[in-house]
């Protein structure tokens, strides 16, 4: 089952297949992807909606920005978004499980992961439990977890929250939940907190808010940080209010070869208009590039695997500097036949124009053979 979105901006990005898997529970999970380049998988922030994420002034220039240098796979969770609604069971390993799905319905072998804010403790889980699937880890806004240890203040402040939660989710007045939203995004625009409010309610429903924020708030997976193996890298709002930036911190002094970059900004969610942007978008394009060189190494070796071994050695002579008539009289053929050979090399790896010669052999080259 598959939906195609209408496109957003006028880039590269034009569309995201939407497609649904079901858990070993029987609930069933929405994923999609859209983009081009190494795999991302984001593992879901706390409010997602893979539908109406491509029309939100919050969201869509990360799915504009990161689908020009990564294959961007989303999925939305359990009782949240496109995902089924009739959940009982929002917990740690019940996640888990959904994270399994989505990674066999999209045929992943090794990836990057992406852990965001409330539920960044799965990204950390998973690639500590499974690191050999993990080429390389990003965290947003995230941390290990939740205290178990909440002072008086503390636990007041949250029965407060969830007071909110209870009383304002579902109303179409938005006042309750524009609490929330002036916590997420205290910079942003009317346009922008307006519709926050709306996706809150979209999102899911009050019931599954209340089940999904009370399980979460029993995750920590702190204790799992020192087995991750992946190169990590922490990007954390400096003045974050949803969560504290000696969280984001914290985790990054725990996880093995991690790397800290604070980000100048107020926004839990950073908007398009802001400084810190631009670093996130450039520190994270950084940070794929070994994935992404390591993807068109794979591509070109699987179509240099397509040739035969005459066009092969045709290819490889044409590495060599040689030109056509050099390598019919290396390989006693005519000139003809050795311009037949290169252009089935052309047509297999689907280069051509005045550069073809030098595609193909730059292919050859990454593939390795």
């Amino acid at each position: 089952m598959a939906a195609a979105s209408p496109g957003i901006g006028t880039g590269p990005v034009t569309t995201q297949r939407i497609r649904f898997t079901e858990a070993g529970d029987g609930v069933r999970i929405a994923h999609a992807r859209h983009g081009s380049g190494p795999p991302l998988l984001v593992v879901a922030c706390w409010l997602s909606h893979l539908q109406h994420d491509w029309q939100s002034p919050v969201w869509r220039h990360f799915l504009e920005e990161l689908g020009t240098f990564t294959t961007l796979i989303r999925y939305d969770l359990r009782g949240h978004g496109l995902s089924d609604w009739s959940v009982d069971d929002f917990s740690l390993e019940a996640h888990m499980g959904d994270l399994d799905a989505v990674i066999a319905a999209q045929n992943l072998d090794r990836f990057a992961l992406m852990g965001m804010s409330g539920y960044s403790p799965l990204a950390l889980a998973y690639s500590a439990r499974h690191p050999e699937r993990v080429t390389r880890l990003v965290l947003y806004g995230g941390a290990a977890g939740w205290p178990t240890d909440l002072t008086p203040d503390e636990l007041d402040e949250e029965g407060a929250w969830v007071a909110m939660l209870r009383a304002g989710w579902a109303r179409p007045d938005p006042t309750f939940r524009r609490v929330f939203t002036q916590a997420f995004i205290p910079g942003a625009t009317e346009d922008q907190m307006a519709w926050f409010d709306d996706l809150q309610r979209m999102s899911t429903s009050t019931r599954n808010a209340l089940e999904a924020r009370k399980a979460r708030k029993k995750i920590n997976v702190g204790d799992e940080l020192g087995a991750i193996r992946a190169p990590t890298l922490v990007l954390h709002a400096v003045r974050d209010a949803v969560r504290h930036f000696d969280e984001g911190r914290d985790a990054a002094m725990r996880i093995p070869n991690a790397r800290l970059v604070p980000l100048e900004s107020q926004n839990h969610i950073l908007l398009a208009d802001e400084p810190a942007w631009r670093v996130f978008v450039d520190e994270l394009r950084s940070f794929m590039e070994p994935d992404r060189q390591l993807s068109a190494a794979d591509g070109a070796a699987v179509a240099v695997r397509e040739l035969t071994s005459r066009e092969l050695e045709v290819l490889r002579l044409a590495a060599d500097g040689q030109t056509n008539d050099e390598i019919a009289a290396a390989m006693t053929l005519s000139p003809r036949t050795v311009e037949r050979h290169l252009s089935n090399v052309y047509l297999k790896l689907q280069v051509s124009g005045k550069t073809a010669r030098t595609a193909a052999v730059g292919m050859l080259l990454r593939s390795g053979r």
